[in-house]
């Protein structure tokens, strides 16, 4: 066989096997029915947490359903279905909602879910047997469009575990969203990472309190240069704000130095002058409700060091300073 034809089956091999995962996921939509919206009602009510467990491939699939459903707001933990029966088990309690997954139906699983009952859970199994020892322990039997496997052998768990794993997360995205969870909320349950830099607001980041100084556009020069020098961070920066505290502009270290240089390079005076001399009127500035992101965007197309951060009604709440991002991972150069 030829180096040519080689390639030609791998990747003929590797099409077949996608589209027949693709076709398994298909399936299983064509089957929801009312037992998926009876399955969704009953998470939304749920009083307790959920619990998901499942053997073997299928339990590795339930590790990742269970991360879904934890990551989108719903509480929830894995429980392996041996480790359940020597003692795991009393992690259960009365009012957490069972979330099973065989393909079978006659699993380890099998034998745990009749000990759920007991304990007064509900149970959501997630099947491709609709008539089995598991399917009759369950309260909701969710199936999957297929018993079959693509492995060469019809063996090693693929389309089946590619459906139940599609089911699951239409399940916790179904719930996610008529819980209303928010990207604050989404942003909260990710704080590491690339995923929550991209969903941290402004508030959570910007300078506040004593690390934002602010002046009134009548203090002098050197005032400004003392606020700079005593904030605990030392600001690069002071806001110029009004009586009110509203966002009137900025003055950072470079606008005093090229003030000094270029107006009065010669003249000790210039500390006496207003801030309202050197400062940058109307100047740029991001909301605190703002996603960090959107922030930096604006920061990079104007160089931006310093950026003050105001409430809706220009009051200022903040500073949002260049090193800052840095140190919490954002990428500031374009």
């Amino acid at each position: 066989m030829t180096n040519s034809n080689i390639r030609s089956n791998i990747l003929r091999h590797g099409i077949e096997a996608l589209k027949s995962e693709a076709d398994a996921v298909f399936q299983t939509a064509a089957l929801l029915n009312e037992s998926f919206v009876a399955a969704v009602q009953a998470i939304l009510n749920c009083k307790g947490r959920l619990c998901i467990t499942g053997m073997g491939k299928a339990g590795l699939v339930g590790k990742k359903i269970q991360a879904t459903f934890a990551s989108t707001g719903t509480p929830s933990y894995f429980l392996h279905p041996v480790e359940a029966l020597h003692g795991d088990i009393g992690m259960v309690q009365a009012g957490d909602i069972i979330i099973a997954l065989s393909r079978s139906g006659s699993t380890e699983i099998s034998n745990i879910l009749p000990i759920f009952k007991k304990l007064g859970c509900k149970i959501i199994l997630i099947t491709a047997k609709e008539q089995s020892v598991s399917a009759r322990s369950s309260d909701i039997v969710l199936l999957i469009g297929t018993d079959k496997e693509i492995c060469p052998l019809g063996l090693a768990p693929s389309s089946t575990t590619t459906a139940m794993l599609a089911l699951g997360d239409a399940l916790a995205l179904t719930v996610m969203k008529f819980k209303g969870i928010t990207a604050e909320i989404y942003a909260f349950n990710h704080p590491g990472g690339a995923l929550g830099r991209d969903l941290m607001l402004v508030k959570q980041i910007m300078r506040s309190g004593a690390n934002c100084p602010c002046l009134s556009e009548t203090d002098d020069i050197f005032a400004c240069y003392q606020a700079m020098q005593s904030a605990p961070l030392r600001a690069g920066a002071v806001c110029i704000v009004n009586e009110k505290r509203q966002l009137k502009g900025i003055l950072t270290q470079g606008d005093l130095f090229r003030f000094i240089m270029q107006e009065h390079p010669d003249n000790s005076a210039i500390i006496k002058l207003p801030v309202a001399k050197a400062m940058t009127s109307n100047p740029k500035k991001a909301f605190e409700t703002w996603k960090v992101v959107e922030a930096i965007t604006l920061m990079k197309r104007y160089s931006i060091d310093d950026l003050p951060v105001v409430s809706e009604d220009n009051t200022v709440v903040g500073l949002i300073d260049i090193q800052d991002l840095v140190l919490e991972g954002f990428e500031i150069i374009s």
